[in-house]
């Protein structure tokens, strides 16, 4: 389809409230939790991050589909996310370097998406309801036909997605005579997390999301890694019990995102689902250890429960968020494990935060 030709498209909320716009990328219907990224730049990077499986996203930036794609700016094997919500959607792209257009690329990959509708309008509704399900359609231009699809869509809370995006086999990210290696549990990683600790001189084997402690440590690594990764961390057992585990035998250990909220829950501190989360490239964060503050990438639904950290014990909050005081990172305070909610990676950016690999692989020593 040419983006030219204007196919009209609906966005339908779960409470009955919906939109009319544009059809964008392919035909069809498309359905998820939907939540908004304040990101200027990197849809690319946003669209095919798996932590964004499940979802429908709002760019809240005016131009998306601008400078095309590029095949090494993807996060992982494909897009991952489940549909566009966008105000003005560019076929043409003016990038030299661009492989494709958008356009292009979501029919490729079969990508549902809705443009031409008052985005602001749109993302003051959710931030004002708290997240909420939706459904785009493009061949499905019945109102009250879209308010029975989008009872069909589960929620995010209770549903486990990590095992959905994560690798089937094992592989290997580094140089194999590097002199430390880490083992990954992927649970939706991606691929410029996997870069950014590969080039401080550590070999990497990523293991799936479901492998046993027992399989993991058989590589005999020297630390291991916890990914980001889509779904409810509270129901995400198996990975729980393999940082248990890890924890147990005191071995490095470094968690991002929703690796993050599973250190936590292996330590007995609950999890709760945000009324509508923080998705972009621009959140402040406090280091309490150091005093300084970093601006952040961030992407995540869920949070650490700050009531259930008790600062008596083991545990203590070393990162906390200047919008709302949320918890953005933790460690234990008898072991050498740590973790933290944002994106250390952030690609395009902000770099800000890089300095967590350096630590993490500090402790491998």
């Amino acid at each position: 389809m040419k983006f030219t030709e204007k196919k009209d498209a609906y966005l339908m909320l779960e409470d009955g409230t919906w939109f009319k716009g544009v059809a964008v990328g392919k035909i069809g219907t498309t359905s998820g939790e939907i939540c908004f990224n304040t990101g200027m730049t990197g849809y690319q990077e946003i669209y095919t991050d798996p932590s964004y499986y499940g979802q429908i996203i709002v760019n809240t930036t005016s131009h998306i589909g601008n400078y095309g794609v590029v095949n090494q700016e993807q996060e992982s094997t494909g897009v991952k996310f489940s549909g566009l919500v966008c105000r003005s959607f560019s076929e043409i792209f003016s990038r030299k370097t661009a492989e494709g257009s958008l356009q292009d690329y979501f029919e490729k990959n079969n990508i549902v998406g809705i443009a031409e509708v008052d985005t602001r309008q749109i993302v003051r509704y959710i931030r004002s309801k708290g997240a909420l399900n939706a459904v785009i359609s493009s061949d499905i231009l019945d109102v009250e036909q879209l308010k029975a699809e989008v009872k069909k869509v589960p929620s995010m809370k209770g549903l486990e997605l990590a095992s959905r995006v994560s690798t089937e086999q094992p592989y290997f990210v580094g140089d194999a005579g590097a002199p430390k290696k880490v083992a990954v549990l992927d649970l939706g990683v991606k691929s410029s997390i996997l870069t950014n600790i590969a080039e401080r001189n550590v070999y990497l084997k990523v293991f799936p999301a479901k492998t046993s402690y027992t399989e993991m440590k058989a590589w005999n690594p020297d630390g291991y890694f916890i990914s980001n990764g889509p779904g409810d961390p509270a129901v995400t057992s198996y990975a729980i019990e393999t940082v248990k585990q890890i924890l147990a035998e005191d071995r490095p250990l470094f968690g991002i995102c929703l690796g993050h909220q599973i250190l936590a829950e292996a330590n007995g501190i609950s999890t709760f689902k945000m009324h509508s989360g923080h998705r972009g490239l621009n959140h402040p964060v406090k280091n309490l250890l150091t005093g300084l503050s970093e601006v952040t990438s961030q992407n995540h639904g869920f949070a650490v429960d700050a009531a259930a950290v008790d600062p008596n014990g083991h545990v203590e909050i070393t990162h906390l968020n200047l919008n709302d005081n949320t918890v953005e990172g933790i460690r234990i305070k008898n072991k050498k494990a740590f973790s933290v909610q944002y994106h250390p990676e952030s690609s395009p950016g902000p770099h800000d935060s890089r300095y967590l690999f350096d630590q993490f692989v500090s402790m491998l020593n």
